[in-house]
């Protein structure tokens, strides 16, 4: 064979492979029309199931928040091995409700004797807000709830910052301004707790929300080191940037260096500047010498006092069920359907939440929490009278779920006639 022929046939060759090689098949137009209407509707069913499925998330967030029963342990006449191991903590809802049944004093709770909305003279509600509890979450929410039952939300500027503790002209000046609100009016102040009938005026609708104390100053450290909010307050004032050292140091440092800021000395006196350790110091007063000693025996003692006898509810957000359903309960003319609005969309915003807050160590917290007792036994008696409040409302219920109520009002019965 001749070179000619042979690089003939070899390019021929080639030719035949690269025919196969880059071949193109056709396919029918039916088939290209039959794939693309298969392509659209898997994409519109996987559209459809996944919105579905977003629709039913939503509705089990709301069924699956610890409420009513779920939240006490109780499932039929007996307590859920899940929370069985809860109820020597008094401080829960099932910790409480265990501790009352147990010494009788379950079958006594009486919602209406625990409600002192009734003991209000006008129709305000006052809102001394406590800061760093959820107060402008709070507030959202009776804005929101205002435009459905017909009542207004004012909230106090406080221009010069907050400033909790009042001299006796400005305590009285600003009970004659809450006093002069027309009736279904929303009033919200960072101040402490006022006293109108000390001034011989009519007594507003007291309400309140609390925190973990300690939580409550980890929040506010970090709060006002926050850029967005100490840039704004220095454009304000006119004051210089803080020196970046004290930005940037955390908390966990500040304890262990011992610096004056987060050395929590029983007993010391109100710093007029951004002290804001007493949780205790909004439901006092403001007689500065008993109510600003810190995690003293006499503020805790005041506050209690007021607390039990002037205030329709003092709630969490660390109990938002329990809360909602106290305030729908026991203030229906401005919370009723708090809890359907709340979970409408509003607990998916969360205000003020600083994401530069880091996690503090276990350890921290608990050497904080050893200066903290008092602070910490207020915030736990706010919690148990809520639980309280909100296990009266639920009596009737809980005792068709747990025979063993049943059996000791039949006992408490026939102790009476014997």
């Amino acid at each position: 064979m001749s070179v000619n022929t042979d690089r003939s046939y070899k390019m021929k060759l080639r030719d035949v492979e690269n025919a196969f090689k880059y071949r193109r098949i056709p396919y029918p137009k039916r088939s290209v029309e039959l794939i693309a209407l298969l392509a659209i509707s898997c994409t519109f069913f996987l559209f459809m199931h996944t919105n579905k499925l977003n629709s039913r998330l939503k509705e089990m967030e709301v069924k699956l928040q610890p409420s009513e029963f779920s939240a006490l342990g109780l499932t039929g006449n007996h307590i859920s091995g899940h929370d069985a191991g809860k109820h020597d903590d008094i401080n829960t809802l099932h910790g409480t409700y265990q501790y009352l049944k147990s010494t009788g004093q379950i079958l006594q709770l009486n919602a209406n004797a625990l409600n002192n909305t009734k003991n209000a003279e006008i129709d305000v509600l006052f809102y001394n807000r406590v800061p760093k509890t959820g107060s402008i979450q709070f507030i959202e929410l009776m804005k929101q709830l205002g435009k459905v039952h017909d009542y207004d939300v004012e909230k106090d500027p406080q221009n010069g910052g907050i400033i909790p503790l009042l001299e006796t002209a400005g305590e009285n000046d600003l009970i004659d301004n809450i006093v002069g609100l027309e009736d279904g009016t929303v009033f919200a102040s960072h101040v402490n707790y006022l006293n109108f009938t000390k001034y011989e005026q009519p007594r507003p609708i007291y309400v309140n929300m609390v925190r973990d104390p300690v939580e409550r100053v980890i929040s506010w450290y970090y709060y006002i080191r926050a850029p967005w909010v100490f840039v704004p307050g220095r454009r304000r004032s006119n004051r210089e940037m803080p020196n970046p050292a004290w930005v940037n140091t955390e908390f966990d440092q500040c304890v262990l260096n011992g610096e004056k800021v987060c050395s929590y000395i029983e007993g010391s006196l109100l710093e007029r500047v951004g002290d804001h350790r007493r949780q205790t110091l909004f439901f006092c007063g403001h007689n500065e010498f008993k109510c600003t000693p810190f995690n003293s025996r006499l503020p805790l003692q005041l506050a209690k006092q007021n607390v039990e006898r002037e205030y329709a509810v003092v709630g969490t957000w660390e109990h938002t069920n329990e809360t909602l359903a106290v305030l729908e309960a026991y203030i229906p003319r401005y919370f009723a359907d708090a809890s359907r609005m709340y979970y409408s969309g509003l607990h998916m915003e969360k205000s003020n939440d600083n994401p530069m807050k880091p996690h503090i160590r276990q350890e921290i917290i608990d050497m904080v929490r050893r200066n903290f007792t008092r602070e910490i036994e207020f915030y736990q008696f706010c919690r148990q009278r809520l639980h309280k409040q909100y296990l009266a409302l639920k009596l009737n219920d809980l005792m068709r779920m747990d025979d063993s109520l049943v059996n000791l009002k039949q006992a408490n019965e026939l102790a009476i006639r014997d």
